[in-house]
């Protein structure tokens, strides 16, 4: 099978996920993080010098797992990594690869501190936290439908939020989008 059917699969797969009911996100996690990403990563990748295949997979599986279950969310960059593999061998698709999309899953979050150890890592960590900034909407989503929270609560969750995404950018995308996150702070 060629990489891009196997691509055109998983987005398949992964917008799928996004439309079950088992999905407590809601399609907004699919229309309003993981579809806008994909853009996003690869545009890192290409300004960065990074494999556009390597980052665009590992966008699309990132948050899988959570996606199928909450019940794997604190720990979805683990079991992710893990289902991401196993995905990708049904596939055939080489293990040097394989290896290196793991890595970037078990590398994007923005929560837990991992150091990022290729481009493509940066790159989907980078686009991860981007995407709050670009996408803010999903964030008052979140704060608001999802969470219940109070006008103050969900204004101190959404910009802690972004500090946090922001604080972990690589120095590039800080630099870059910068103007956008000083704005959001500002309206917050």
């Amino acid at each position: 099978m060629k990489t891009e059917q196997m691509i055109d699969e998983l987005y398949t797969l992964t917008e799928n996920s996004c439309k079950s009911p088992n999905n407590v996100f809601g399609y907004g996690i699919w229309s309003h993080h993981i579809k806008p990403m994909v853009p996003l990563g690869q545009k890192l990748a290409k300004d960065y010098g990074g494999d556009s295949e390597i980052v665009t997979i590992a966008i699309l599986l990132h948050d899988l797992v959570s996606i199928e279950d909450q019940k794997n969310y604190r720990e979805h960059h683990i079991i992710g990594a893990e289902r991401a593999a196993k995905l990708l061998n049904d596939y055939n698709y080489p293990i040097e690869k394989t290896e290196r999309v793991k890595s970037c899953i078990l590398n994007h979050r923005s929560s837990v501190n991992n150091q990022k150890n290729s481009i493509e890592e940066i790159c989907v960590a980078d686009a991860d936290a981007i995407i709050h900034l670009t996408e803010v909407s999903s964030l008052f989503y979140a704060a608001y439908k999802e969470m219940n929270k109070t006008i103050e609560e969900g204004q101190n969750w959404i910009k802690s939020k972004l500090q946090k995404d922001y604080i972990k950018l690589s120095p590039g995308s800080k630099e870059n989008y910068k103007a956008e996150f000083d704005n959001l702070i500002k309206l917050l």
